[in-house]
């Protein structure tokens, strides 16, 4: 077994505390590039945008941004800015998630559409999207714009899929895990593509760092997917069984189907289709007896050991292990 095994390492297994201690100092600076820039003449764009950006996140999409650019020894204070830029898309991409989602509580505290009211939300998460690309032309760089805009659109495109997919007890694993590469990979991609472009890297390199991301995101997703039937609401932040409320066709609930007797098949379909509670703890009950969480683990765990060896160009560096030992941490978490 390779020693940079997901499931097992000689290297130090490290918390995300560990990881964000190394990047302290950058991470500040990120921060302070963030208080700086949503500063805003409108009172309420102030509050509300002030309450969803410190409500307690990991600031993991910027802090990927940042060890990516450290990874490769960067020097400047620009990945900064690129950091705070991939924080306010994301920042955006759930102001307008909880709203299409109907969402009442995220990260342990209630969301800002419940607070604020729909419509603000809305309008806030498009002030933070134009707020971004605003920022995206003090970097001066034709690349950089061409990067974040598709990915901008591709997580919009991401966001439409998944609205078809709701209540769709038809949506298959490729569908769905297309959805995922879409809506939520894709800005990991963007973080650590930047990172490398930055630094001016080789094509190989900076491919090599896109393919961290975009490994790294999914594996984070899929972990997403088993925690909503696995962890508790503390640990989550969010209410357990918010997909399947919502309709939410997930992979343990499409491969449950799949490998589930006809009664059991059935049950999963309907409540998809029909959303809401009711049917969680049978729905569990399926999800236990085919094996579906283990399943999604497996491939969580397959994806990370993919972004652990896509690091294998990056010289050697203690960011390089700080990376590898964050796709570690993303299939080992319970929030």
């Amino acid at each position: 077994m390779s020693k940079n095994t997901v499931s097992a390492s000689n290297e130090k297994q490290l918390n995300f505390e560990d990881i964000t201690a190394l990047c302290r100092a950058d991470m500040q600076s990120v921060d302070e590039v963030i208080r700086q820039r949503l500063s805003s003449d409108v009172v309420l764009v102030n509050q509300l945008s002030h309450y969803i950006v410190n409500s307690g996140g990991k600031r993991l999409r910027p802090l990927l941004a940042v060890l990516s650019a450290k990874a490769f020894a960067y020097q400047g204070k620009m990945h900064y800015l690129l950091a705070a830029i991939i924080e306010f898309i994301h920042t955006a991409t759930l102001l307008h998630d909880d709203v299409v989602d109907e969402s009442d509580l995220r990260r342990g505290n209630e969301t800002a559409n419940a607070l604020f009211g729909n419509a603000a939300s809305v309008l806030v998460g498009d002030f933070l999207y134009s707020r971004a690309f605003e920022m995206m032309v003090d970097v001066d760089d034709m690349r950089v714009m061409q990067v974040l805009a598709s990915t901008t659109n591709v997580i919009a495109e991401g966001e439409v899929m998944q609205l078809m997919n709701v209540h769709d007890a038809e949506t298959t694993e490729q569908k769905y895990l297309e959805v995922i590469h879409c809506k939520t990979a894709r800005l990991f991609e963007a973080a650590t593509r930047l990172g490398a472009m930055l630094c001016n890297r080789n094509e190989r390199e900076v491919e090599a760092m896109a393919d961290y991301g975009r490994y790294l995101g999914t594996a984070f997703q899929l972990i997403d997917d088993v925690m909503d039937y696995r962890s508790s609401s503390e640990e989550m932040g969010k209410n357990v069984g918010d997909d399947l409320a919502e309709g939410k066709p997930t992979l343990p609930l499409i491969h449950a189907i799949a490998k589930g007797n006809e009664q059991q098949s059935a049950l999963i379909k309907s409540a998809i289709e029909q959303g809401g509670y009711d049917k969680i703890n049978e729905v569990q009950a399926v999800i236990k007896a085919t094996g579906a969480l283990e399943y999604t683990e497996q491939m969580a765990q397959q994806q990370a050991q993919l972004a652990i060896d896509a690091l294998t160009s990056l010289p050697d560096s203690e960011y390089k292990v700080m990376l590898a030992n964050l796709a570690r941490l993303s299939v080992h978490r319970n929030h």
